[in-house]
């Protein structure tokens, strides 16, 4: 079996800057509870994940393996 890289967010970390959701929205997502959820995709975009995970203030993004 495959495995498949997923981008993760430590909610109780996040600070809700608005960093992610704002420069990838196709991938972050605020929710109306005020959490940062991400959208399913079949593939994520590495680059842009990589970028919001190097930029993140709270350090709060990183990959998952499924």
């Amino acid at each position: 079996m495959e495995e498949h890289l997923v981008p993760s967010i430590e909610i109780g970390e996040c600070t809700l800057c608005q960093g992610c959701t704002e420069a990838y929205p196709e991938v972050f997502h605020e929710t109306e509870q005020g959490y940062v959820e991400v959208l399913y995709q079949k593939e994520y975009p590495v680059e842009q994940i990589d970028e919001a995970i190097k930029y993140c203030p709270a350090d709060c993004i990183s990959w998952e393996k499924t």
